[in-house]
């Protein structure tokens, strides 16, 4: 059987909360989604994530969601990390470090998905551990019957992303790249069936500087002078990507950029 998973870039504020709960209904039909996977580790105010906001993003239809360098943030998510079946930390952290390495997700149609996630170690902070490593240490916990794999690797260099694609080549099912915020075009299947994408982009206000107030951004950049930088508010759209994978094998089909505007979502 095919099953289609959708997965989520960054979701940035109120503003990317929003979009996508009211997106996630209409991909859900329109692509027969069995799986959302969101990366939420910028819902919070553009950093971290709540208690409260992880429930909301689950209540708005995310099934797993992962985290990237902002994972501890907000301290209150620590008990949500321990206790929580749907969301993961970055596996290349210390061992002691709150949370799930992999969760394993049963689909409504009794399919069943496992996900993990890597930092990147390239000007990543705080510093973690060797991602290439971690990957093979994951893969080997994972129950071998899980043939639906996926991986959010949260990096910052595209040649970390890259090279890590082809490492796990054929052995995961779909690796994407979060936290650039700028949905790359480079979706493709890999020679051994894992759907691959630099990064899926950001979810949230694209008239800004990945998703801040580019007034603030600038004036900051122009001046040495720091300044805080607000979520924006403008142009909301949901970047993400669907990917189809045969369950039996694990292999990926097909994979296809998505991109939806409050436009899209206006259009009856």
């Amino acid at each position: 059987m095919l099953i289609n998973i959708l997965c989520v870039g960054d979701v940035v504020g109120r503003p990317g909360r929003s979009i996508l709960a009211r997106a996630i209904p209409r991909l859900t039909t329109q692509h027969d989604i069995h799986c959302n996977i969101v990366n939420a580790e910028n819902v919070a105010s553009g950093s971290g994530l709540t208690p409260l906001l992880y429930q909301k993003i689950v209540d708005a239809g995310a099934d797993l969601l992962t985290m990237g360098d902002h994972v501890y943030r907000r301290a209150a998510i620590m008990e949500v990390m321990g206790s929580s079946e749907r969301i993961v930390r970055p596996a290349n952290l210390a061992p002691s470090a709150p949370g799930r390495e992999f969760v394993v997700y049963q689909t409504a149609s009794g399919h069943r998905v496992a996900l993990f996630s890597l930092l990147g170690r390239m000007y990543i902070r705080p510093p973690c551990d060797c991602p290439f490593r971690a990957a093979d240490r994951v893969l080997d916990a994972i129950p071998g019957d899980v043939k639906v794999v996926v991986v959010d690797v949260h990096a910052e260099a595209t040649s970390e992303k890259i090279a890590l694609g082809w490492h796990l080549d054929g052995r995961v099912s779909v690796a994407f790249g979060t936290h650039t915020h700028v949905q790359t075009a480079d979706e493709q299947i890999l020679p051994d069936g894992t759907a691959y994408i630099t990064d899926l982009g950001m979810t949230g206000p694209h008239d800004s500087v990945l998703g801040r107030s580019k007034e603030q951004v600038l004036r900051s950049m122009t001046t040495n002078v720091p300044s805080p930088f607000d979520v924006a508010t403008g142009d909301v759209r949901l970047h993400g990507a669907v990917v189809t994978v045969d369950s039996a094998t694990g292999k990926a089909r097909s994979i296809k950029r998505v991109c939806m505007t409050e436009q899209d979502l206006d259009v009856a």
